[in-house]
């Protein structure tokens, strides 16, 4: 090929390349000014691309002037030779270096290329501190290499034909991966350099624990990057003047002269002083240490790693300086060499062994008196990070007092006393309300709204799911441009129902459903409520979902083609998006920018298009938040609110009436000795409340929790992205809930950390755990659920979560945890703990009392005949005042095309079981009236038996 055409084509592809990332940095700007906060992204951008101009320009710059000096000293030539033995070693010694060296290059870009923003630092950098040499006698761990050798192995194969085209052209992709992965890191670099003080210190080094959230992980990035640059300057140099001279060809190796001497003992002693700064971090890092019972620090570590790490520290500097002395005076001996050589094998075999046998020989037989202290500081750490150390702690001792008079002094209680869960209603929704294939309800959340009821106002707990529009279920046929960019662009709609009632056919009761031509908002009468109270409270006006769980697919609006709204009869009803999200087209140039950034060459061509049509991407709400604050990990569960008219205009939310909100977290995995259990952080806050507009697609992120030191550094970055929790409007304020991510890794940490005993901790004979429950036919663990009832010392009724703990081994009852969630309460959390000499029946125990009663198990056994079966659902325990009260819906389903009706209630107290077609009548069976004998059968008859 000539050469002019290769230019043309490095031209060509260059300004590809560059229109492509012009077009992005534009559209994005855009997109980020749509939402009000352009800065964001301009901040985050300058510091991006200041990241990888320095990496990239200061890994070039030592890489390339290595590589030049390299070239001109190659051709000299020493007097004497190299016997092929060692020939074939320093061979040897070279292949596995580059090896080495390409499959760490090659891993770190795949993990920064791959991972999302905020995602786990890549293994590499722990690499250099030989943990994974001390795997297979300690630890777990494994290190796969992946791509890695293989590019490796195929350079080296090209390397050994042509070296100096590979070096150049690795060297220019490994500065410019280095870039791209530093840049990418900016999540751990920038906050460093913003870093909220925090009080608190480590017990080791006396450091501010600000090191560790916010300095640590931008070490650990700089740390990489120089490791990468001076290993493949070592090895590239090496291998210069290794085949200099056509030493491979020649089967003849000269040796090194003088001058090259110099140059790599240069690069030696650069990689020393490398390590010193590595083993210094090295000794921070062993406050993650997972060696022994402890995490974090333990008896090995303390006295062994870290003494180790020092002299090493130690040696590497002395071993530096005489290097460089060395070689200022003349050549380095062979007998130098071997000297250093020995150094090196012996520090990594006493490294890797010294530890092993300390811990198995020392530490072991005395684990508890050699790690107590550091048990005691693993309990306080811990629990600070995951925020247990705020949890109150109180005693609660279940008495047999609950009867008539009690329930109707706790009426709020009790009549909101869930026996709908969201996997039966949402089987239900997709039978009776999805209307059309392409409709779908991907998930349903608990919720609260204050009604009015015959006795007054009162929260009530419903189930709300939103109908939005699946456009991967529309049949083949149909996918068209038009119809997926024009027409079908929301959902519509969204379904309401109590939890605690169902229809007369035992199918939910819905308090909103069928939105659309035929909207019917109903009441029940058996709860008091009016359907004028609902309308009152829950709003229907334009329901329209153009931001959701589904929406991912981008679409033009408003254009000359109308949008589907609705089915309504055998016509459907459409409408014409009059919002204002999305970013307009304009002209025809802004449409060819879009073409290219949404990579869709019709775009230009549509002739349905309009000067005032809007392109709305990123509609998916998790993937819309992420890409606004990458910082922050996001709850599993986002949930739908709805704002009447008359509430959305006095707090100043305009046309819209739903919203999602959705939880968000600061984490990180850099707390000292916090054990982070079976998650991937151990520090975590709730510090972020979103609320993200379904039909604007405005997201607000409001800090609600301003002594998180990780959430005062970003607001500090990014002061135009937060707003304090007092700027939400109080309507949205009322329907924030303890977030379940949260409240499950809190939970799963307090099985364990409830402990403060350090001896009683080591024992593990004080161990909690998550009951277990039939659910749906099958063994399942109890997950916390919401439920709205008045706690001991609490003045009335709230919208808690809570989740109950056993022993581990045993199936009684020996505390619960509730999270609070309504006004000043918000975020606290409760620790009830049962008296441990009474015995307090657990959901299991009660599962197998319901399981047991022949008259139970009978009517069971009787549904469960061909073509339909009888599922449990959740067993709740719900402490009302000093009692606790067991309740256990039964659903009837059929075995194809599930539609679960709600068939039986089962309610447990004390010694007593009963199971009738309602709640109401399986509360007046377990309480009868004082002057009345309580009835002697467990099933109350009914019609439908």
């Amino acid at each position: 090929m000539p050469r002019h055409w290769s230019r043309w084509g490095i031209a060509i592809a260059a300004i590809l390349l560059g229109l492509g990332m012009l077009t992005r940095i534009h559209v994005e700007t855009l997109w980020f000014a749509e939402l009000g906060i352009p800065t964001v992204f301009l901040r985050r951008l300058g510091v991006q691309v200041l990241l990888f101009s320095v990496a990239g320009l200061a890994i070039a710059a030592w890489i390339g002037g290595n590589l030049r000096w390299a070239a001109r000293q190659q051709a000299t030539l020493p007097d004497r030779s190299v016997p092929r033995l060692q020939l074939t070693g320093l061979l040897t010694v070279l292949s596995l270096l580059w090896l080495a060296l390409l499959a760490l290059t090659t891993q770190a870009v795949i993990a920064a290329w791959t991972c999302q923003d905020g995602g786990a630092l890549p293994l590499l950098p722990k690499i250099l501190a030989l943990d994974w040499l001390q795997s297979p006698l300690i630890t777990e761990r494994s290190w796969p290499l992946g791509w890695g050798l293989v590019i490796g192995l195929g350079s080296l194969v090209v390397f050994l034909w042509r070296p100096w085209p590979i070096l150049i052209g690795l060297s220019t992709v490994t500065s410019l991966a280095i870039a791209l992965f530093t840049s990418r890191e900016w999540l751990r670099i920038w906050p460093a350099l913003a870093a909220e003080s925090v009080s608190d210190r480590d017990p080791i080094f006396q450091q501010d624990l600000a090191f560790y959230l916010f300095r640590l992980p931008a070490l650990e990035v700089l740390q990489f990057d120089l490791w990468i640059a001076l290993a493949f300057s070592f090895c590239a140099v090496l291998a210069i003047y290794y085949l200099a001279n056509h030493s491979v060809s020649n089967a003849e190796f000269r040796g090194f002269d003088p001058t090259q001497q110099r140059h790599l003992v240069r690069l030696t002693v650069a990689i020393a002083l490398f390590l010193i700064g590595h083993c210094w971090l090295a000794q921070r890092e062993l406050l993650f240490s997972e060696l022994g019972a402890v995490y974090g620090i333990g008896f090995t570590d303390r006295w062994i790693k870290l003494p180790l790490l020092r002299i090493w520290m130690a040696l590497f500097g002395i071993a530096a300086i005489a290097l460089f002395w060395k070689t200022r005076r003349g050549l380095l001996s062979s007998r130098w060499i071997r000297n250093l050589q020995l150094g090196a094998i012996a520090s990594v075999l006493i490294w890797v062994t010294l530890p092993a046998i300390v811990q198995q020989l020392v530490v072991q037989p005395n684990e508890l008196a050699r790690e107590l202290p550091y048990l005691k500081q693993a309990i306080v750490f811990t629990r600070r990070a995951f925020g247990l150390d705020q949890i109150e702690t109180q005693t609660f001792d279940p008495q047999p007092s609950l009867n008539r008079a009690v329930l109707r002094a706790n009426r709020e209680t009790v009549q909101n006393i869930r026996l709908w869960d969201t996997r039966p209603l949402l089987q239900s929704n997709r039978q009776l309300q999805q209307i059309r294939l392409y409709y779908s309800f991907p998930t349903a959340q608990i919720d609260r709204y204050l009604l009015q009821t015959s006795f007054g106002k009162a929260l009530q707990q419903v189930i709300i799911a939103a109908r939005e529009l699946d456009y991967t279920a529309i049949p083949a046929a149909a996918k068209t441009w038009v119809n997926e960019h024009l027409i079908y662009t929301h959902g519509y709609g969204f379904t309401l129902s109590p939890v605690n009632s169902s229809a007369p056919d035992g199918l939910p009761h819905y308090f909103v459903k069928d939105i659309g031509a035929n909207t019917r908002i109903n009441g029940d009468a058996s709860l008091g409520i009016s359907a004028e109270a609902v309308k009152a409270a829950i709003s229907v006006e334009n329901p329209r979902i153009y931001y959701g769980q589904l929406t991912r697919n981008y679409v033009f609006t408003p254009s000359r083609t109308q949008e589907l709204d609705y089915p309504s009869g055998n016509d459907n009803a459409y409408n014409v998006y009059d919002g204002s999200g999305g970013v307009q087209l304009g002209n025809y140039a802004q449409r060819l920018l879009f073409a290219l950034y949404l990579r869709d060459w019709r775009l230009p061509f549509s002739g349905d298009l309009t000067a005032q049509t809007r392109v709305l991407f990123r509609r998916q709400i998790k993937d819309r938040v992420r890409a606004i604050a990458p910082f922050l990990r996001y709850d599993a569960e986002p949930y739908l609110v709805t704002v009447n008219s008359e509430s959305a205009a006095t707090a100043g939310l305009g046309q819209s009436s739903l919203f999602w909100i959705l939880d968000a977290y600061t984490v990180s995995d850099r707390y000292p000795y916090a054990d982070p259990g079976e998650q991937p952080f151990n520090y975590i806050r709730n510090s972020v409340k979103v609320v993200i507009d379904a039909y604007n697609g405005s997201a607000k992120f409001y800090i609600v929790d301003p002594s998180d030191p990780l959430i005062r550094t970003w607001s500090r970055l990014f002061p135009t992205l937060f707003q304090p929790l007092d700027a939400m409007a109080p309507i949205l304020r009322s329907h924030l809930r303890y977030p379940t991510d949260l409240f499950k890794a809190q939970s799963s940490q307090l099985l364990t950390y409830h402990v403060l005993d350090p001896q009683v901790f080591y024992n593990r004979d004080d161990q909690w755990a998550y009951p277990l429950e039939i659910y749906a036919g099958e063994t399942a663990t109890v997950q916390p659920y919401y439920l709205i009832t008045r706690l001991p010392t609490a003045e009335g009724e709230e919208f808690l979560i809570l989740t109950p703990f056993t022993p581990l081994g045993r199936n009684n009852m020996i505390a619960w945890l509730a999270g609070r969630s309504d006004g000043d309460q918000y975020g606290r959390l409760l620790l009830y703990e049962f008296p441990r000499q009474r015995l307090i029946f657990g959901p299991e125990q009660i599962t197998a009392r319901i399981n047991q009663d022949p008259r139970i198990s009978e009517q069971i056994t009787l549904w469960n005949r061909e073509g339909s079966r009888a599922a449990e659902g959740n067993l709740l325990v719900i402490p009302i005042e000093q009692s606790l009260l067991y309740v256990e819906p039964l659903y009837l389903e059929a075995s194809r095309n599930s539609l679960p009706a709600l068939t039986r209630v089962i309610a447990a107290y004390q010694d007593r079981i009963v199971m009738t077609p309602s709640l109401v009548e399986s509360l007046k069976q377990l309480f009868p009236e004082p002057n009345l004998a309580a009835e002697p059968t467990a099933i109350a008859p009914s019609e439908t038996d």
